[in-house]
């Protein structure tokens, strides 16, 4: 691998970590439309591994904003990120997959915003597929697989 090769796999990978980081970021701010920009035109989301359903990326990112409406404190974690970049041979190619673990703690705003929504804990493993494009990475499927779920007995 040349230099210049091993530079831009660096570059793509950083990328595509900034990608997976955002997406995170997105639905943590409820940030929909920028969550919405993440995926390409065509792209996918299978929440169905976590109480969703398979859609268009809009539609899903739909589902995330009103799912979540309750649970407006988020801290979305996504760790051990496994990534797969396309090899052409020696060459970064335009397709990458990520599976990462995610542990998403949520809960209702700070007392006294009247919401009595408990804290919910999930954890689960994420799968992203990627596509280089005009516009840089975006992810072309997700799929969500919730592992665990936990709603502790005081609410939070």
């Amino acid at each position: 691998m040349t230099q210049r090769v091993a530079l831009a796999t660096v570059m793509d990978r950083l990328s595509i970590d900034a990608v997976i980081t955002d997406y995170a970021v997105a639905v943590d701010e409820g940030a929909w439309d920028a969550c919405t920009a993440l995926f390409t035109p065509d792209g996918r989301a299978d929440h169905r591994g976590a109480g969703g359903a398979e859609s268009s990326a809009a539609e899903a990112v739909r589902w995330l904003a009103e799912s979540l409406r309750l649970l407006p404190v988020r801290q979305h974690l996504v760790v051990n990120r496994r990534l797969d970049l396309e090899d052409l041979g020696g060459c970064p190619g335009d397709h990458a997959r990520v599976r990462a673990d995610y542990l998403r703690p949520t809960g209702p705003a700070p007392a006294g915003d009247g919401v009595t929504a408990p804290v919910v804990l999930t954890g689960g493993r994420y799968e992203f597929e990627l596509r280089r494009t005009d516009a840089g990475w975006r992810i072309r499927t997700l799929t969500a697989h919730e592992i665990w779920r936990c709603v502790p007995a005081d609410g939070g």
